[in-house]
């Protein structure tokens, strides 16, 4: 019988680190952006009297921009998080090092914006005043807990070069490439 001896951070490879990274992203983003993205606007929408049915197809062509959009900034924030941060999405888990470059060049909450493009993409799909409310809810929330929690966590981790970053990038908007 051979007793398996658990790796030590100091032995541990590169693609170690990252796979561990991957699977941390993958979790994370499955129960928190999942639920807030799928679980909770399906269950809404199901429950209603005209069920999970597309209102209009004209703006399914929008809806299906804006999601292709929202995944995409999601997928490549949550990869600038795992690679150049070292860490996850999670508030638990964060990133080791303040993370500037790709979309974060140019807007501060690229990963919030993603996923309120998709929150808006299901709420030009499926009819529902309840799933604009909710959506709605969901950006206040992202508002409150950015300027409560995060920029203040994030001034108090990485100092001046985070007060320098929010010099000069904004918070919502969206730097241009000129800037």
């Amino acid at each position: 019988m051979s007793a398996k001896i658990a790796r030590t951070p100091a032995n541990q490879t590169y693609s170690d680190v990252r796979f561990f990274l991957g699977l941390k992203v993958l979790l994370f983003t499955l129960l928190i952006p999942g639920t807030v993205i799928l679980y909770f606007p399906y269950s809404m929408v199901s429950a209603s009297s005209n069920g999970l049915h597309v209102g209009s197809l004209a703006l399914a062509v929008p809806a299906g921009l804006f999601m292709l959009a929202g995944v995409a900034i999601y997928l490549r924030c949550a990869w600038d998080f795992a690679v150049a941060g070292l860490g996850t999405p999670a508030p638990i888990d964060p990133p080791k090092h303040l993370v500037i470059g790709g979309l974060y060049r140019r807007s501060r909450n690229p990963m919030y914006q993603g996923v309120l493009l998709l929150l808006l993409a299901e709420c030009l799909l499926f009819p529902h005043a309840g799933l604009w409310m909710y959506a709605g809810s969901i950006a206040l929330v992202f508002q409150t807990f950015v300027v409560f929690y995060e920029e203040p966590a994030l001034a108090k981790r990485f100092g001046p070069a985070y007060s320098d970053y929010c010099r000069k990038v904004p918070r919502w908007g969206w730097r241009s490439a000129q800037a």
